[in-house]
């Protein structure tokens, strides 16, 4: 068998192709995203059910510091504008401002983490858990560890991924496609934590 012969039998059936104008990396990356956006909109509808129908349900002001929530969604948006400004570096061929800016989102996440296990640590001492709930209906200490602790693990996910992307940037092994596809995930992160402060500590 030839050499060219061989790279056609080892080349990917998918490769160079693309459906709806999109390559395929990509549109597995939003299949992804959209049915992990539906796991998530069913658990915040179930948050809101749980809610509607309970009798009583414990005033946000009395468990939540809004101010210091305020200052981790302020963290964990502007993140996602470092993680745009690394997309945008990753098109121009520009692979260390990339990676710079990647770290910077990565720092973010970090951040948006380290105060999430602040937050969890102070109910926990105040007596929420899993089963019980020491402001009201146990519903909430389920509803909220549930949320705030799956949207964690993508944040968490999220940072893992963007270090790795970091890495293959300073090896030269990632493209601006790379890039691009990480911070699709990194902006449904930032999304989807949107609805949940909302949800959680404003409504």
């Amino acid at each position: 068998m030839s050499t060219l012969q061989t790279a056609e039998v080892l080349q990917s059936p998918w490769e160079g192709r693309s459906c709806f104008g999109t390559g395929w990396h990509k549109l597995m990356m939003w299949v992804f995203i959209i049915t992990d956006g539906l796991v998530f909109a069913g658990f915040l509808a179930a948050y809101g059910f749980l809610r509607m129908a309970s009798p009583t349900w414990p005033d946000r002001s009395r468990i939540f510091h809004l101010e210091f929530i305020a200052v981790m969604t302020f963290i964990l948006i502007t993140s996602s504008a470092t993680m745009a400004c690394a997309v945008g570096a990753a098109r121009l061929g520009r692979r260390a401002r990339a990676r710079q800016f990647i770290l910077l989102t990565v720092l973010g996440g970090l951040a948006f983490l380290g105060m999430q296990a602040y937050e969890w640590t102070k109910l926990i001492t105040a007596g929420a858990s899993m089963s019980s709930n020491p402001w009201g209906p146990p519903l909430f200490g389920a509803s909220f560890f549930t949320i705030t602790g799956f949207h964690g693990a993508h944040v968490l996910s999220g940072v893992t991924l963007l270090s790795i992307v970091a890495i293959r940037l300073a090896l030269g092994r990632t493209r601006a496609e790379g890039v691009e596809l990480a911070g699709l995930y990194w902006h449904f992160v930032d999304l989807v934590w949107v609805f949940v402060f909302t949800l959680f500590y404003l409504v």
